[in-house]
């Protein structure tokens, strides 16, 4: 996002179109960053991930009417990239596919950028909610009352994770007379189905807490951006943190170095040696009292 914001700033009447997945980049669809969307899983793209495809002449026409195309895409043979040279795309940029550990993550996929004399200097992520994104949110929130914490406490990776029992004896603590927090939102996906059972079993008839599972990201946006965040080293922070929420990242394992959110609105809390099981809950619940 840093980067596709100075993209945008720099040629702001540009027509800028995102091919990728649409239930991720739909957080910059008509949301000040992109004004399509397309997916990269449409079939007859297939072709152009083999040498000697054959390349349907409307795609043909669609990538040949680019002045100029970014592509963070796995390419390492250029296939993908020759066969846009076909298309009679001049100017390809590409970005790194994949994040090594010398930089933060979003210099790194900034850096192509130079190549046209943009130089990405602010590395905070930001996503710019629609009127109808705030509209859900309204809904949503509506009835809870605030202060509000929003807790995340899945990730893509299991090593990643602050135990789950830490994050049910949080909630708890945060629900007492003397609770800092009115409302407490539990932030799930389908990676998380498992975990989360647990602690709808445990919270489902607590009037003061809601289930927000996979949310369209725009719509989760605008209801972090009305919260206080915990979340761990994963996507969901970086929306939060994003969205303007006061956020805690918790890491473990990996570097916020080059994985946390760069945005002044979100702290780092670090796992003692790295390992997240020894975090307890009253250190995370002081961190984001304060």
């Amino acid at each position: 996002m840093p980067a596709l914001k100075a993209l945008r700033d720099a040629h702001p009447r540009a027509r800028i179109e995102i091919l990728g997945y649409p239930h991720i980049a739909s957080v910059a669809d008509k949301r000040f960053y992109a004004d399509v969307v397309r997916s990269i899983e449409y079939a007859a793209l297939s072709c152009f991930f083999a040498r000697g495809g054959d390349l349907p002449s409307h795609l043909r026409d669609y990538f040949g009417s680019f002045d100029l195309i970014l592509s963070y895409l796995y390419d390492p043979d250029q296939i993908f990239e020759n066969n846009l040279r076909l298309c009679g795309v001049q100017q390809i940029l590409r970005g790194p596919a994949q994040i090594d550990k010398n930089a933060h993550a979003a210099w790194q996929l900034a850096q192509p950028l130079r190549e046209l004399g943009i130089n990405v200097t602010d590395l905070a992520a930001k996503v710019f909610p629609s009127d109808e994104d705030r509209e859900f949110a309204r809904r949503f929130l509506e009835n809870c009352e605030p202060p509000i914490l929003a807790l995340h406490p899945g990730s893509g990776s299991e090593k990643k994770n602050w135990p789950i029992e830490n994050w049910i004896e949080l909630a708890k603590t945060s629900l007492n007379a003397k609770a800092l927090f009115h409302t407490i939102i539990f932030v799930s996906g389908e990676a998380d189905e498992n975990e989360m059972a647990r602690v709808r079993a445990l919270f489902e008839h607590e009037p003061q807490v809601r289930f927000a599972h996979q949310l369209p990201l725009p719509q989760l946006a605008a209801v972090l951006e009305q919260s206080t965040f915990i979340g761990h080293d994963s996507g969901i922070s970086h929306l939060a943190a994003a969205a303007g929420a006061r956020c805690l990242i918790l890491f473990g394992a990996t570097d916020p170095k080059v994985w946390a959110p760069q945005n002044t609105n979100a702290r780092v809390l670090l796992a003692p040696s790295g390992d997240l099981t020894r975090l307890d809950v009253a250190t995370v619940g002081n961190a984001i009292s304060l």
